[in-house]
């Protein structure tokens, strides 16, 4: 859910592109649920025929030669219109091994034939030791039909599983599984970085073949010049993504639909700085470019772990990282941000008096603790960072006065994020808060607090 929020990493397309865009050629004619390939049932997803169902123990005729258009013409047709394009085939194995003229033809235009599955049929149910079988064994035909294993991977009908068991079983540059993001991006996937190059549903083709889809050619055509013309104005900012199309050999290979492909490209051809790219391009150019990082995982730390590493966050507090462990974490809270919402939330929802003992353990300011060198690490640096480590006899008798001041009226020390603030600043509102009321002055000292240990979380965090 985190993403690379407000902040995307550059993509430095090729030549400075401004947009990379990538079409996608679904191969799956020939590796639909039909009971002459072992299946249960006649296949019931994505064709021209309304509310289709499967039909157990039965061919369905209109079914089979709806599949069939897509290998006899459709994919002769896109061929035509994009066989001097880059484009990426999802080939479902089964499929490919019955189609070995449509894969001379992918292979003498160039194009990258990834895995698209053993067959094109639903994993949902599968045990992931049968799902895992089926993934070996596509990847083994894919080899035996093709000349050379798929570097991608899309199952598209896919299980919780899915991902991680084709992380595993296969030498993949990327997996296609996804549809969260406008870039590639990395993932742990067992004990594996696996980069995941996310696929589309909008700009695709199926929704001709579904209830809430297209009508026409031209609410596709629309479909695909609105994501490119906002895509295009992002590239031209800083700021390039991918486009992904998704096509299907019975569907845009019809005549009525493939006059709005051969539109669309021309309006993407007709502007510069556009990188036309298969997704192991796009893979491959991501992979130098933005190499895994390792950086923290906080969500995946034991409760051990956790409270060692953010314990003291807030000061001398251990509790606030146990509670805080004890809350949903996820990968949006592998961030500072992250852990000082979860740190914060528990110190928040504390009694009083719990929060109280929190602003009782920081230090005073250029105090007794500070001269005997006695602060925390953390504090130590913080009071560097503005000098008072530092203080002329004057100013140490004058924070010395205004410490016995006001912790004598309010019950605990004074306390300001001291990475924010110069020594005349703290100073100032030093003199400014000892004359407010104690309600206002505990809720100003607990944002204080929670601005101290944010800091410290970012340093952690950028170390």
């Amino acid at each position: 859910m985190a993403g690379y929020g407000a902040n995307p990493p550059a993509a430095n397309w090729p030549n400075g592109a401004k947009i990379a865009v990538q079409f996608v050629l679904n191969y799956e004619e020939g590796g639909e649920n039909n009971i002459l390939h072992g299946d249960a049932a006649s296949e019931g997803f994505l064709s021209e025929i309304t509310g289709a169902q499967p039909w157990p123990g039965q061919r369905h005729w209109n079914m089979e030669t709806i599949y069939e258009y897509g290998s006899r013409a459709g994919f002769w047709r896109v061929h035509r219109m994009l066989k001097h394009i880059p484009v990426t085939v999802y080939g479902v194995a089964t499929a490919l091994a019955r189609a070995p003229e449509q894969v001379a033809a992918m292979k003498a235009a160039g194009w990258e034939i990834a895995s698209h599955g053993l067959k094109w049929i639903e994993h949902k149910d599968m045990s992931a030791e049968e799902e895992r079988q089926q993934i070996r064994e596509a990847i083994r035909l894919h080899t035996e039909v093709t000349g050379e294993p798929p570097r991608g991977w899309y199952t598209g009908r896919c299980s919780m599983n899915t991902v991680e068991l084709a992380a595993e079983e296969g030498d993949f540059a990327y997996i296609a599984d996804s549809y969260s993001d406008d870039l590639p991006y990395w993932t742990r996937a067992g004990e594996k970085d696996q980069l995941i190059v996310p696929y589309t549903m909008d700009c695709n083709d199926m929704r001709f073949a579904i209830q809430a889809g297209f009508t026409t050619g031209e609410d596709f055509e629309t479909m695909l010049r609105d994501a490119f013309d906002v895509l295009y104005e992002e590239g031209e900012a800083g700021s390039p993504k991918i486009l992904s199309i998704g096509l299907h050999c019975r569907l845009i290979g019809r005549p009525s639909r493939a006059a709005t492909l051969k539109r669309a490209l021309d309006y993407f051809q007709s502007h510069e700085g556009v990188w036309f790219a298969t997704r192991l391009d796009i893979a491959e150019h991501w992979a130098r470019e933005h190499p895994p990082v390792k950086t923290l995982r906080p969500s995946a730390m034991d409760r051990e772990t956790f409270v060692a590493k953010f314990g003291g966050v807030f000061e001398h507090s251990p509790w606030i990282a146990e509670g805080a462990h004890g809350l949903e974490l996820g990968t949006m809270h592998d961030t500072a941000i992250g852990v000082h919402s979860a740190l914060a939330r528990v110190f928040r929802s504390a009694p009083d008096e719990k929060r109280l003992d929190v602003l009782k353990a920081h230090p005073d300011l250029a105090g007794k603790l500070a001269a005997a060198k006695r602060l925390t690490a953390e504090s130590t640096a913080e009071q560097a960072s503005a000098g008072l480590d530092a203080l002329t006899d004057e100013e140490r008798a004058s924070f010395t006065e205004l410490n016995d001041a006001y912790t004598a009226k309010f019950g605990f020390p004074f306390i300001i994020a001291v990475r924010d603030n110069t020594k005349a600043s703290i100073m100032e509102a030093f003199r400014r808060r000892i004359d407010q009321d104690r309600e206002t002055e505990f809720a100003e000292a607990c944002r204080q607090v929670e601005r101290i240990a944010e800091l410290r979380l970012r340093e952690m965090f950028s170390a």
